[in-house]
């Protein structure tokens, strides 16, 4: 009996059998818009431009804001003859490809958004059996980042659905950050690391400090019942895989204090920093918390430790992340809406994060204190802190050994 030989059906499995994930990629939390928070579906090809020319006017770009994401709504209705997904013709008249190109020519890297199921959160055309084919065509328009969603997936087993969608991006060969979005249900933090580069840990975000809002099988979520719902899995975070606490809602309502608060909460988290305000209408200073570098460089700290609780008496939660070189980054938050006063003895509070091993002892060890949104000086250590905090604000630390 001769042996018949597919090279192509086995190279084709070779490269399944040793997929991986782009492995230099989102070594920090990628940083980066999405279009979903504000816009929904609503979207075309000008709003893609003028975002993007805003990333550059702004000086989001500079400060380190890389990936313009088109989120669901972005296809026709129905793939054409071949089972191509297609752009919609009227948002999209020029097609995806010459999109991407023009956010490729303002030094940015473009995004795009589909589903592990048979159809979009949205009702468009999932991914479910198109999987290689889809990631192929992504990858021949020129797409850096891959936002994967979970609806329509009944019957669906998660780690083998991100699995099959990680291997076609591999085959591809183009390095394709992949965004796993199944909004926590199946613990991927327990295996998101081997899939992907950041995986969503609840449901949908909204614009408010504390507060749920029901959608009937689900509910939105604000900033502190995100934050507080995963407080156990930072051991999961690291370099190349990240605990993504959703797209920011910075610029989208709250104060300008609680926008602080959550900026430097999701600095803090290691939280991927994915805008989803409408940039081209931003505050000056919506933009001022946006940028500000000395926040920004404590989420990209190549530790990538996330932050813990270390205090949480009366009003004032005190939150603390180990950094690089023997540094500590601290966020004090007024959980009240009236003004607290802070009076912290670094002697007498000594801060040991289980996880890293790493302690900042005060009593034997020196350390000069940054006031980061403020950027200004406040002393050292070797004195007690003491601030007014105004309501629902943070004073947030950065702490450097003498």
């Amino acid at each position: 009996m001769k042996t018949r030989f597919f090279a192509p059906l086995f190279a084709l499995l070779s490269l399944t059998a040793f997929a991986q994930k782009s492995p230099d990629l989102a070594l920090t939390p990628p940083m980066g818009w999405n279009s979903w928070n504000t816009f929904g579906t609503d979207i075309n090809e000008q709003l893609v431009m003028e975002i993007a020319d805003a990333f550059v006017n702004l000086g989001l770009r500079d400060a380190g804001y890389t990936y313009l994401v088109l989120d669901d709504g972005w296809m026709a209705k129905e793939r054409d003859e071949n089972n191509q997904l297609v752009p919609d013709p009227e948002k999209f008249p020029n097609g995806i490809k010459p999109v991407i190109d023009y956010v490729h020519a303002q030094g940015l890297k473009f995004g795009i958004y589909n589903c592990a199921g048979a159809t979009t959160c949205a009702g468009y055309p999932g991914s479910r059996g198109f999987e290689y084919q889809d990631a192929l065509q992504y990858a021949k328009w020129g797409v850096d980042f891959l936002k994967y969603d979970w609806c329509d997936t009944e019957n669906l087993n998660a780690k083998g659905a991100y699995q099959t969608m990680r291997d076609a991006l591999s085959a591809t060969g183009r390095p394709i950050l992949f965004s796993i979005c199944e909004w926590g249900d199946n613990d991927p933090w327990k295996w998101g690391e081997e899939m992907g580069h950041m995986w969503r840990v609840t449901g949908d975000i909204i614009n408010c400090w504390d507060c749920k809002v029901g959608h009937g099988t689900w509910s939105s979520l604000g900033v502190w019942p995100i934050i507080k719902l995963r407080k156990d899995i930072r051991k999961y975070s690291g370099p190349g895989h990240w605990n993504d606490f959703d797209m920011m809602e910075v610029g989208n309502g709250m104060s300008a204090a609680e926008d602080r608060v959550h900026f430097a909460m999701w600095c803090m988290l290691a939280s991927p920093l994915i805008m989803g305000n409408d940039l081209r209408s931003a505050s000056t200073e919506t933009i001022k918390t946006l940028t500000n570098p000395e926040v920004i460089a404590v989420n990209q700290d190549k530790l990538g430790i996330q932050a813990y609780c270390h205090s949480d008496e009366g009003d004032l939660e005190i939150w603390a992340k180990p950094l690089a070189d023997g540094e500590w980054a601290f966020a004090i938050v007024n959980m009240s809406t009236e003004e607290e006063t802070l009076n912290y003895d670094w002697n007498r509070h000594p801060v040991k994060d289980d996880l890293s091993g790493r302690a900042l002892e005060a009593y034997k060890k020196t350390y000069e204190i940054r006031d980061l949104f403020n950027s200004k000086n406040l002393g050292s250590t070797q004195k007690q802190l003491s601030a007014k905090i105004a309501g629902h604000d943070v004073l947030m630390l950065r702490l450097r050994p003498q």
